[in-house]
């Protein structure tokens, strides 16, 4: 089982050069994806005057989003493996494709990246508030952390067969065009419903900044058990025991 290949490293390996630069990448790969997909929704609102959300809306934050995070999953993929997000860090180290030491490290670097870019748009923006994710009207708690499962292991399934399995070749080109376009589509399905965030960390900015915490942990119980699911799952049934291998952190 994934589970029992957890590796929990050294305390020394949080000052080690490799896993500081990597964890360095994570943040600067976090702040683009939320500059861009935090600033493109307050983007919508101001063109908009605040008014309600429109399918037009809808589509332009799946867009937004599918293309920062295609940008942000490239450019950190070759120092950090380009997470860009906790939920897919957690799934890894299910898997036991990082250790956990250097997913705390990546944790707070992803985190810390998030808030960063929502204070910068919060002043480049002259003051505009950084909404936090919120449930629509008729959507219970429950009925959001079973989206948010499902998102989630979407993306960390697609994630796991195009960057993590041994086998995927030269699919792992497309990897991060595959996880944008699978987070653009989820954006499409729920969006409407709960904001669709699949990341703990894109939660976690905005409710700092705003200082929003109502349902806050539906964006972590959802996402971390989707995760977990999907890393179970793909790691046991299409990578098993025979492939499994511990793959460096550049590569997922």
């Amino acid at each position: 089982m994934p589970i029992s290949r957890i590796a929990f490293g050294s305390t020394a390996e949080a000052s080690e050069p490799a896993a500081l630069k990597a964890a360095l990448a994570e943040f600067i790969s976090m702040l683009i994806f939320v500059f861009a997909g935090e600033g493109s929704g307050m983007a919508f609102g101001k063109l908009t005057h605040s008014g309600p959300s429109t399918p037009s809306g809808l589509v332009a934050a799946a867009l937004s989003h599918a293309f920062a995070l295609f940008v942000a999953v490239s450019v950190g993929a070759n120092i950090s493996g380009g997470h860009v997000n906790p939920a897919v860090t957690f799934g890894a180290l299910i898997g036991g494709h990082i250790s956990l030491m250097r997913g705390i490290l990546y944790w707070i670097a992803q985190l810390l990246g998030s808030v960063v870019a929502c204070l910068l748009l919060k002043y480049s923006t002259g003051g505009l508030e950084t909404s936090a994710f919120a449930l629509s009207s008729g959507v219970s708690t429950w009925n959001a952390v079973v989206f948010e499962i499902v998102m989630t292991f979407g993306l960390v399934y697609t994630v796991y067969a195009t960057a993590v399995d041994p086998k995927k070749g030269n699919l792992g080109t497309i990897a991060p065009l595959a996880i944008g376009f699978i987070v653009g589509a989820n954006i499409l399905a729920g969006g409407a419903f709960d904001g669709a965030s699949m990341n703990p960390a894109v939660s976690f900015g905005p409710a700092v900044v705003s200082w929003t915490w109502t349902h806050h942990w539906v964006y972590w119980l959802g996402p971390f058990i989707g995760a977990a699911l999907a890393a179970i799952i793909y790691d046991t049934i299409f990578i098993g025991e025979s492939t499994h291998e511990q793959l460096p952190t550049t590569d997922y």
